[in-house]
């Protein structure tokens, strides 16, 4: 899975694709769990997404003046069932809404970089 943990250094959110299906995989797998094919590659996609359902955190886990935030389920636009669990950033946690177009921006932490979502700005 490192092609998801470190294609933010490259500004790609990569998943594996089933090359047989045409099938975007999440989270990866060693087969593809519509075909069961074993032929598989890392592909980038848009990082254009839709906030699918959210819920709002309002318990301080860790001081930290960034509360409430909000995490979200996104669905990315490459297809429907390719979801991601993962937080909203860059606005206001309220003005988060479902059906809200969001585009992914990553988070370094040492060599791994996180897929985090904005709104888009088109």
């Amino acid at each position: 899975n490192a092609h998801f943990w470190r294609g933010g250094e490259q500004g790609e959110l990569r998943f594996l694709h089933c090359d047989a299906c045409k099938v975007y995989i999440h989270p990866p797998s060693p087969i593809c769990p519509e075909c069961h094919g074993k032929d598989l590659s890392v592909r980038a996609v848009s990082g254009r997404a839709t906030v699918a359902t959210y819920t709002l955190n309002h318990q301080p886990w860790v001081p930290s003046p960034d509360h409430p935030y909000a995490i979200a389920i996104v669905e990315l636009e490459e297809q429907p069932s390719l979801r991601l669990m993962t937080n909203v950033v860059n606005c206001p946690a309220e003005a988060v809404r479902i059906g809200m177009p969001v585009q992914v921006v990553f988070e370094q932490h040492e060599d791994v970089w996180i897929p985090l979502f904005e709104p888009r700005k088109d």
